[in-house]
């Protein structure tokens, strides 16, 4: 029961956040940049303005799907954000440029996330399928034969610190999009705060992720401890 009460207050945190964060955006979509700059245009100059020229700014389907890409250096954009000129577009323009600002610098975390994807990636396929074979081997051994287990939470651990390390990466690049357009008067006050709290519902939605999976982490340790609540 613990186990499902997890999932389902993770599950229902998530939704009520997307929907506040859907329901910001689609509210500061409204609010037109004095600047009358689109989330393209905005991308383009906060690239230029730090020197970077080898990312190109593109156009990709579907509603908050914007993300930068790394392999092929990439600022991808949604089509609301691509083409509007608003609060909303702005910040997640911005956003994503603080990840290929990142990624110039070498800051450090993004590239430990960026060197861990491939175990992640690994660690996903596999994690459930030796979490749910170890815990039957657990209790058929009657708790003596643990390893499949270990094996399966230590995967799961992996993954919870993938989660952890992606918070500061996202309100650093945040944070380096707000600095970059109040410094540049890309936004005027009232947009400012408007692009802020858009980013940071955004970010939420990491935050929840996270502690959704450490929550879990933990009780898949309380069966080799003992201490599971039925």
């Amino acid at each position: 029961m613990t186990y499902y009460f997890i999932l389902g207050t993770t599950f229902l945190l998530s939704v009520i956040v997307n929907i506040i964060l859907k329901n910001k955006f689609r509210i500061y979509s409204k609010f037109y940049l004095h600047s009358n700059m689109s989330g393209k245009e905005i991308a383009e100059k906060m690239l230029t303005d730090h020197g970077i020229y080898d990312v190109n700014v593109l156009y990709t389907e579907g509603d908050l799907t914007d993300h930068y890409n790394p392999l092929n250096k990439t600022i991808n954009l949604s089509e609301k954000v691509f083409y509007e000129k608003t609060a909303a577009s702005a910040s997640v323009a911005a956003h994503e440029c603080g990840h290929a600002l990142q990624h110039k610098l070498g800051y450090s975390l993004l590239s430990l996330r960026n060197h861990l994807i491939p175990i992640i990636n690994f660690s996903s396929m596999f994690t459930n399928i030796a979490i749910i074979s170890g815990l039957t081997i657990f209790y058929s051994s009657g708790g003596k034969d643990s390893f499949i287990l270990k094996l399966g939470i230590g995967l799961f651990f992996l993954v919870v610190c993938f989660s952890f390390i992606t918070l500061p990466i996202e309100f650093d690049a945040s944070n380096r999009a707000l600095n970059w357009m109040k410094n540049k008067n890309i936004v005027n006050y009232q947009e400012y705060n408007k692009a802020k709290e858009s980013l940071n519902w955004a970010a939420m939605t990491y935050v929840i992720s996270a502690l959704g999976s450490l929550a879990q982490l933990i009780y898949f340790l309380s069966f080799l401890t003992g201490e599971k609540d039925e």
